[in-house]
Formats: C-alpha cells, sequence, structure tokens
C-alpha cells in the first residue's frame, strides 16, 4: 500500500490472539510473512476478547448459579489469562521482527462480535487470526468466528491455518 506520492502507507493489523496453538501460528506468520515485507512503520494490534460467562438457569430465576465469590475469582482467572496472552504475544514480536510497533488491547464480549467491531473502530486495514480448523459438525453448533469475520469486517481478513503434522516424516 502506498499513498499518492508512492511513499508506503502506514498499515493497522489487527492480530486475534487467544490461547490456542492455532493463534499464535497466526501470529508467527503474519509476523513472517505481512510485516518482513513492509518498510513502512506497522501497528500490530494483539486483541484478545474475553468472553461472556455463562449465565445458567436456576430455580428461583436470578440466573446464577454460582456465589459472586466464585464469579470474581472466574473474571480474575480471565483477565489474568489476557493478560498472559497478550504478553506472550508482544515477546514473540519483539523476538521476530526487532522494529514493530506493537498495542495490545483486551476488550470483553463475544470474539465474532468485539473482533469486528474493533476492526471497525481503529480502521485496521487487515485482520489476521488462525483457524481452529473444527470440523463441519462442531462448527455448525459452535459457529465460527472467522467465518464470522470474513462476512462482517469490512476490510480483509487473513485467516492462518495451521498446517498439520506430516505423517510421512516418520
Amino acid at each position: 500500500m502506498a499513498d499518492e506520492m508512492g511513499a508506503p502507507k502506514d498499515r493497522k493489523i489487527l492480530v486475534a490472539v487467544d490461547e490456542s496453538e492455532e493463534s499464535m501460528h497466526a501470529l508467527s506468520w503474519c509476523l513472517e510473512n505481512v510485516l518482513f515485507c513492509s518498510n513502512s512503520k506497522d501497528t500490530l494490534i494483539l486483541l484478545y476478547a474475553i468472553p461472556p460467562r455463562a449465565v445458567y438457569p436456576t430455580f428461583d430465576n436470578t440466573g446464577y448459579v454460582f456465589s459472586s465469590d466464585f464469579l470474581a475469582m472466574m473474571l480474575k482467572y480471565n483477565n489474568d489469562a489476557a493478560g498472559f496472552v497478550t504478553e506472550k504475544a508482544k515477546r514473540k514480536c519483539k523476538e521476530q521482527v526487532q522494529d514493530v510497533k506493537v498495542e495490545t488491547r483486551i476488550e470483553h464480549g463475544d470474539p465474532r462480535d468485539v473482533i469486528c467491531a474493533v476492526a471497525e473502530k481503529l480502521h485496521v486495514d487487515v485482520v489476521v487470526m488462525g483457524s481452529h480448523g473444527h470440523g463441519l459438525i462442531k462448527r455448525a453448533f459452535l459457529g465460527s468466528v472467522s467465518n464470522h469475520c470474513v462476512q462482517n469486517v469490512k476490510c480483509p481478513v487473513l485467516i492462518v491455518k495451521k498446517p498439520k503434522p506430516d505423517c510421512r516424516s516418520k
């Protein structure tokens, strides 16, 4: 991408990260294949979406089965996990690409909606995400975050699939 004068345009690249190997693979792939060829000062935005906690119906219709202490503990755990994952991703960025500007964002909500909303709000140039490779039946029940983002994000979405191990390499 270049501006009217032919100079490389600074890009905003949103990478969705979570605890999965697939998301870290997508980040590494992005660092090797998207950032390496750029002469501009790209900004890499690492986004972690903390999914909403499940609310289970109760006999008295209050909507909570767990105590407030347990819910507070789960919120702390989710925030700690998000911090750990984003720090791990930042370290990976600094190790693979010396001169990259990295921002982190931790948002609460359904990852499908969070990724789409943040991409639009920040006017990113591309969204990069890993594919968990769920089969057709699992995708039908759980839905596909990547498919939802491809359908709803207004910029290009790059889905990076982790290669399966080669059975012949034994």
